[in-house]
């Protein structure tokens, strides 16, 4: 078997008390791994070593390195070990196991931490390695946001849109402020406390009359909103450790921007950064700011302002083939954005791959990504589009449903097509689509409501059955199904209908090769079941791959063998075998980057 690495580039997390001391998320054998970076030293040390993999790490003042201990479904707990290593010991004692739902390690030996259970989620806090007495316990989905610096204000976070978007509370349970999300107050998310200060100071985004705006929240003042720090797309922020600078990262239209917001003299002043895309950027102790950049044809690099030297990334080498363009397709609600990367070698039209994301609340942008890297060195042309309802084009363009949850990002996907067709830089003869989780649901019913646009589809972990979907998920997952739809199955059946890829399955006409797990959790393994169990009832022709992992796997294996398997089969099904070409001629071979 080739050699491979697992590649989910972040930045290192930092020790608060000694910035040299920080956790991050390597490669380990083929499996993401937690592991310690020196940078004195200049030295690694891996900590984790599980054969599904893991992700989630953070660092604590005294250095001590935690991790969240999950099986495939993603339930588990917290663990932590001493940052030159030593025995694992539990985080907190007598705590349910569940799924991750915040952690905050604020300074000494205090630890708050969210878990998630099947229909609530419990807030926990204790002396590290001791009992995790609850804080208190919701119905539904809810995460932990942050501790304040005095371990005395928990800020505990619901979806944006809920009368209760944040809560307040003392370690005690005792409530000190709601903040609603919905009506005219807009959509709210926190972002987490001020590591300085005289009095907790609450970072948080308020989404309000089509802008997102910063806000920061005080037991004295309530919630304050900073108009003049507003943004026609989507933010995140982190905090300066001076608790008075505000650092914000902007999704724009696939790319990334970067701001200074100085909250007491109100000036907001940009960050230099190159184009692409910022898939991190924090500030650290003594000025220095960590960034981790990107674009399609350069692979993640993390780069220090103070010259900290950080840990090596296990990045692609040599060139990574294709050029980008930047496509725009008029449409009902405003211009379809499409980065299109096309092959080095040969004139188009070329055989294409439209690769749909997920989400629906998310983005393609302009960054690496080795499915792309893959499809464009095999000679592939591929369309990233950023269909309605994709976050970095503004609240508007996200809410605009108007043929329909599904349907409307389809008919997104095939304007895209009619107008790439029309440019001469695809073929549509040879076109298909490829999509993960909500973007393999998206695959399904294009395939189903389309037959014949496209010419074959995979669909990895889709949604293919929305009300089997809904009553098998996760608490979240339901909650945003209710929210897309308008209510549950129950209440609006005929929407769910209207926009379940099953209901189209006899219509298929397209190859289709169909991708699951048999512990999802989030598109749950029977609903493919039944979805391929009415593809063979129609005849349709179809191919199956199961894999024995959750929604999330963190092995490199099972993706390294999604890869091969899709561009295997859209090679085949996309650029079918052809005469031999006569002696002198040439042939040409289409390889795949591994």
């Amino acid at each position: 078997m080739n050699r491979f690495q697992v590649y989910r580039a972040a930045l290192p997390e930092v020790c608060t008390a000694d910035p040299r001391r920080m956790v991050f998320t390597a490669d380990a054998e083929g499996r993401c791994e937690i592991s310690t970076w020196d940078a004195a030293t200049r030295r690694s040390r891996r900590v984790t070593d599980r054969p599904g993999g893991t992700l989630h790490g953070a660092i604590d003042r005294d250095a001590r390195v935690w991790w969240f201990d999950e099986d495939a479904r993603g339930v588990g707990r917290w663990r932590h070990q001493a940052f030159t290593g030593g025995p694992d010991r539990p985080g907190l004692t007598g705590v349910p196991d569940g799924t991750a739902r915040g952690l905050a390690v604020i300074g000494g030996p205090l630890v708050t931490l969210g878990i998630g259970l099947d229909d609530s989620t419990t807030i926990r806090i204790g002396t590290r390695g001791g009992p995790g007495r609850e804080v208190t316990r919701v119905e539904g989905p809810a995460a932990l946001a942050g501790l304040a610096p005095g371990g005395d204000l928990l800020a505990l976070t619901r979806t944006a849109d809920s009368p209760a978007a944040v809560t307040l509370l003392t370690p005690d349970g005792t409530v000190v402020a709601v903040l609603p999300g919905h009506g005219p107050h807009g959509r709210l998310w926190a972002l987490g406390f001020a590591s300085t200060g005289p009095r907790p100071t609450l970072l948080l985004v308020r989404e309000h009359e089509d802008r997102y705006l910063l806000t920061t929240w005080t037991p004295d003042t309530g919630a304050v909103t900073h108009d003049w720090c507003a943004f026609d797309t989507q933010i995140t922020a982190r905090w300066y450790p001076d608790g008075h600078n505000v650092l914000i990262r902007q999704d724009r239209h696939g790319r990334s921007l970067l701001h200074r917001a100085h909250l007491t003299t109100r000036a907001l002043v940009p960050v230099p950064t190159p184009p692409g895309t910022l898939l991190d950027a924090a500030p650290r102790p003594g000025g220095d700011l960590h960034t981790l950049w990107t674009d399609t044809t350069h692979p993640p690099t993390m780069t220090s302002s103070a010259g900290t030297p950080l840990p090596p990334l296990g990045t692609v080498a040599g060139h990574v083939p294709g050029t980008v363009r930047d496509i725009h397709t008029p449409g009902p609600d405003g211009p379809v954005h499409t980065l299109l990367c096309l092959p080095e070698d040969g004139t188009g039209p070329h055989p294409a791959v439209f690769l749909v994301h997920g989400g629906p609340a998310d983005h393609d942008r302009d960054a690496y990504d080795g499915t792309v890297h893959s499809l464009v060195a095999s000679g592939f042309a591929v369309a990233r589009v950023n269909y309605r309802g994709s976050t970095g084009y503004g609240p508007r363009w996200q809410r605009a449903y108007r043929d329909g949850v599904g349907h409307t990002q389809v008919a997104d996907l095939a304007a895209v097509h009619a107008d790439l067709t029309a440019r001469g830089l695809i073929r549509p003869d040879a076109t298909g689509l490829w999509g993960t989780s909500w973007g393999g649901y998206l695959v399904l019913l294009a395939l189903g409501t389309r037959p014949g646009l496209w010419r074959a589809g995979v669909a990895v972990k889709p949604v293919a059955d929305y009300a089997a979907a809904h009553a098998a998920g996760t608490v979240a997952l339901r909650a945003l199904d209710e929210r897309l739809f308008g209510g549950t199955p129950d209440q609006v059946p005929a929407r769910y209908a209207h926009s379940s890829p099953v209901r189209y399955a006899a219509r298929v006409r397209d190859p289709l090769l169909v991708v699951a797990a048999t512990h999802d959790t989030k598109c749950p393994a029977q609903q493919v079941r039944s979805y391929l169990a009415a593809l063979d009832a129609a005849g349709a022709r179809h191919e199956s791959l199961w894999l024995d992992s959750g929604h999330d796997g963190y092995d490199g294996g099972d993706h390294m063998t999604v890869l091969r398997r899709a561009v295997l089969f859209l090679d085949r099904e996309l650029r079918p075998p052809r005469r031999p070409a006569p002696r002198g001629d040439g042939s040409m071979h289409h390889t795949v980057q591994q």
